[in-house]
This record gives structure tokens, C-alpha cells and sequence, in this order.
């Protein structure tokens, strides 16, 4: 078998360096590396839950930072779209701050930023959010957590990085992911004309029904 079909053919489970062969069918996609919630995982999310971070109910302000739409599809490994499920994402805001009690870093909180939001993907597997770019703070290169949650099963945790961002270089858990595996958590924020939304970008999940309830917790 040629090495690169070989390849194709290994996952990882939770970011670790475990590797595990698929079936032959499922051969052209791999599952999207787990890694940790982090220590910001909402402790009340806010009674406004949506999909639009970037305006607070009773604010007329919009966040700062770059306005942009992160969108894609739930998929399983055969490519079948995965509806239904329940996206969350949470992220600090433009000044590096997270909406959350733990984080006492002395900078300002954005008030016009939600900080989290979910959504569910349709029937085609697709989900939206509009958000910002992420930005980085002490310790951290840019990323955004999402949760994907399955019915009775526990929820899958990873993190979504800015393709070609220098920082990813230094940071320890994008740099704990092989390096083969890295691209499928990656993100590429690009320039979009809207009246709104400054950048766009584009993620797909794909996950395993069956290996699901062996991912990150948003406990972890």
C-alpha cells in the first residue's frame, strides 16, 4: 500500500500520539484532533445565547476587533453531515480578556463582546457563527474553543487556530498536535466584502459517533 494511502488511514484520539486504523471506506478523511477546553469554559453563560458574539442584547455597540464569520460543516468519516448537533464556541475578546471570573489579567473587558455562543447544524451539517478574529494574549496564540455535542454522549473539545499565524510556532498545545495532524486545526481568516464582517472563515468537524464518548470532556 502506498505510504500516503497508509497514512490517510491513522487518527488520533485526544491529541494524544495513539494512532488507531479505519476501515478501508473510511480512508479519505481523519478525524479533527481533540484538545483541552482550557480553564475559561463559561461558568453561567450569558441568558443571550446565539451565534452572534459580537453584539450583547441591550448594547447598541458592536465588538471590537476584526467582525468575522466562522462557518462549516459536522461531518462523520464517510463524509455524511452530522445534523442537529449543538456548536459551542468561546473566546477572549480583542483586548485578550475572557468573559469569566478565573481570568484577572488588568486589562479592560469589552462590553459589546459576547464571549460565547452555539448554535445547531442543519441538515446538511452546517453551522455559522459570527464572531471576531481571535487575537492572542499572554501565553497563547490566537484560537477559539468549540464543543460539538452528540446525544448521549460526551461532548468533543477542540481549538481553532489562524492558519499562517507566527505564533503557532510557540504555542505548547498547537505544537503538542503532530504535526501531520496540525492542518485540521487550522482556519483561514480571509478577506470578505459584507456590510458587517471584515474576514471569513471556514472549519469542518469531523467526528466519529462510535469514538466520540473517547474525546476531551469540557471538564477537562
Amino acid at each position: 500500500m502506498p505510504e500516503h494511502s497508509l497514512h490517510r488511514r491513522q487518527i488520533i484520539l485526544g491529541g494524544s500520539a495513539a494512532l488507531i486504523s479505519l476501515p478501508l471506506g473510511a480512508a479519505q478523511r481523519v478525524l479533527t484532533p481533540a484538545q483541552t477546553a482550557g480553564p475559561f469554559y463559561p461558568v453561567i453563560p450569558p441568558l443571550h445565547r446565539d451565534n452572534d458574539l459580537t453584539q450583547v442584547e441591550g448594547h447598541t455597540g458592536r465588538a471590537a476587533g476584526q467582525i468575522s464569520d466562522l462557518s462549516g460543516r459536522v461531518l462523520d468519516l464517510d463524509g455524511r453531515p452530522l445534523s442537529g448537533l449543538r456548536i459551542e464556541i468561546w473566546q477572549c475578546d480583542a483586548n485578550g480578556r475572557y468573559r469569566h471570573p478565573r481570568d484577572r489579567q488588568n486589562v479592560a473587558e469589552d462590553p459589546n463582546f459576547q464571549g460565547f455562543g452555539h448554535t445547531m447544524t442543519d441538515a446538511d451539517g452546517r453551522y455559522r457563527f459570527r464572531t471576531i478574529r481571535p487575537v492572542p494574549y499572554p501565553g497563547r496564540t490566537p484560537h477559539i474553543h468549540a464543543a460539538v455535542f452528540q446525544e448521549g454522549q460526551r461532548p468533543f473539545i477542540t481549538q481553532i487556530y489562524v492558519a499562517g499565524d507566527p505564533l503557532n510556532d510557540r504555542d505548547m498545545l498547537f505544537q503538542r498536535v503532530p504535526e501531520s495532524l496540525r492542518p485540521f486545526l487550522l482556519a483561514d481568516f480571509k478577506p470578505i466584502e459584507d456590510p458587517v464582517a471584515e474576514l471569513s472563515a471556514e472549519f469542518d468537524f469531523v467526528l466519529s459517533p462510535a469514538l466520540a464518548a473517547l474525546m476531551a470532556s469540557p471538564t477537562a
